[in-house]
């Protein structure tokens, strides 16, 4: 899937940046220029951008001409998603938009190695492909989407191998909300090292 990108990460299949709020987990609220990369063999079948999985349809964009445009916005973070940005190498990004004064944020599944000089690493584990120990133990946050009640316990299983200060996050997934955020409630309230994170950017109509 990424043979064509140069293993530099000099180039990378854009498929969207654009300017907008951060709408779930610790940063929510918080204006941010989001970078959505192509490319994502996870396969979550509840996946709300899966036109992001084939990375062959978002064309090759120079890192460079990325950072030069994250600089035009007033907040100086950035996040970079997908897809599944880990299948890239992202230090000479990360690198660019550190050196231009910007954050940087990451929204990942941790199935890949972590590349890249990151402020903050969300992880969000999917069941389909399980996260890696050194994604697992650089994470500031752990967010789990709840698609059904086995997923606590599948949770708690991933909160065990995170650092101490790792934030955590139950978030109900977006087509299950109704049936999914009273058991969240509940469990939060009986279990309070975690948080809810809900997608208030789809209530906000952002992207």
């Amino acid at each position: 899937m990424s043979n064509q990108v140069p293993e530099d990460g000099t180039l990378l299949p854009l498929m969207e940046e654009f300017y907008t709020i951060q709408g779930e987990g610790y940063h929510t609220g918080k204006a941010a220029y989001f970078i959505r990369l192509g490319g994502c063999d996870v396969g979550c079948h509840w996946c709300d951008v899966k036109e992001s999985w084939d990375a062959e349809l978002h064309p090759l964009t120079s890192a460079d001409l990325i950072v030069e445009n994250a600089k035009k916005f007033p907040a100086k973070t950035v996040v970079i998603t997908g897809g599944e940005p880990l299948l890239y190498n992202l230090d000479y990004l990360t690198r660019g938009l550190k050196e231009a004064g910007i954050q940087t944020f990451i929204e990942t599944s941790g199935a890949y190695p972590l590349s890249g000089y990151w402020d903050w690493i969300c992880l969000s584990p999917k069941k389909f492909k399980g996260p890696r120990p050194d994604v697992l133990n650089a994470a500031g946050e752990l967010k789990v989407i709840v698609f059904n009640k086995s997923d606590f316990q599948w949770a708690e299983e991933h909160a065990r191998f995170v650092g101490k200060n790792c934030k955590l996050y139950l978030q109900p997934e977006w087509s299950k909300m109704t049936e999914m955020t009273p058991l969240i409630i509940e469990y939060v309230k009986e279990n309070p090292q975690w948080e809810i994170s809900l997608q208030t950017h789809k209530y906000l109509n952002i992207p």
